[in-house]
């Protein structure tokens, strides 16, 4: 038996697993899309497809957005054919990292049409999203959070921040920034050892074994640096968009980010040469282009430009 339908807007990289899951769990989901190749994928799953998030906010109480940006975002939510007209949705819940400004907005103007919004951006990466194992930082009114609560326990792990609208993506921010951080110094760290010709997957070892690990030593120099695949799974311009947001919501609060804003610049640059649609692991390349090496596994060696 199927249980309440669902409402999906953005099945991009992170929403169609998560909206995979939501099918696998027994939902009936009506889902919206620019990209005609993702709602067939899952509609092929049994998803129903509707034209705009009008559309879907027409047929499910509860709808769940996916977006990359801070104004498709408020396309969605707000706009001529945004799912605020939506006749039986009752709750938005956005999944996407937007900042806490925006949310607040969307959620004030959400409010004065009689529905919450709950934000709950997601951190886990690709790999969380197909298993169900991401960190779900959520805020908004505690009585709606707790209705999508058996929703959003199918994504992974639930961290409740508090009923103030935004207060989710202001720690989603923190957590990107020190995602990428982690990263940039890592890159930084790892060439500068290749550069003295040390062997790049030893260093890791011993980075991993000591107080030097993160993130990014741990998991995406393995994965995706020695191999050089540099397909971890995220974008090199969705992470400058994140720590962009990050620094700007800092300013405007009056915390100086002056480690924020190098990684900003050092995102910025990636960006730039290797496009928005690479991976941030890319973020090494930038690096070794620099001290003319090329960090690989020890199998590959570490070959001079």
């Amino acid at each position: 038996m199927s249980k309440q339908k669902l409402g999906f807007v953005g099945v991009g990289k992170m929403g169609e697993p998560m909206a995979g899951r939501l099918i696998d769990a027994g939902y009936d989901l009506v889902i919206h899309d620019t990209d005609l190749a993702a709602t067939q994928r899952l509609t092929a799953l049994g998803a129903a497809a509707a034209d705009s998030p009008r559309s879907v906010a027409d047929s499910a109480e509860i709808v769940i957005v996916s977006l990359p940006s801070p104004q498709i975002l408020e396309q969605v939510a707000l706009g001529e054919n945004g799912a605020i007209h939506g006749k039986a949705m009752r709750i938005l819940v956005d999944i996407s990292t937007t900042g806490p400004r925006v949310a607040s907005n969307i959620a004030a103007a959400l409010e004065k049409e009689g529905k919450a919004m709950i934000d709950s951006p997601v951190s886990g990466g690709l790999k969380g999203a197909r298993n169900g194992t991401l960190a779900v930082m959520n805020s908004g009114p505690r009585s709606a959070y707790d209705e999508v609560t058996p929703v959003l326990e199918i994504f992974g792990k639930l961290f409740y921040m508090g009923e103030n609208p935004g207060s989710a993506q202001t720690m989603k921010l923190a957590n990107n920034l020190l995602a990428a951080s982690a990263l940039a110094a890592s890159c930084e760290a790892v060439v500068m050892g290749v550069k003295a010709g040390l062997d790049p997957k030893v260093m890791l070892d011993v980075i991993n074994a000591g107080s030097g690990r993160n993130s990014a030593t741990e998991d995406k120099f393995p994965k995706s640096v020695l191999s050089r695949t540099f397909d971890f799974g995220f974008a090199t311009g969705l992470s400058f968009k994140d720590v962009r947001l990050c620094v700007d919501e800092a300013e405007a609060m009056g915390v100086p980010m002056v480690v924020g804003s190098a990684v900003r610049q050092m995102l910025s640059m990636t960006n730039q040469v290797y496009g928005a649609d690479s991976d941030f692991t890319s973020m090494v390349k930038i690096v070794e282009g620099w001290a003319h090496v090329e960090v690989g596994s020890s199998e590959q060696g570490a070959a001079e430009a």
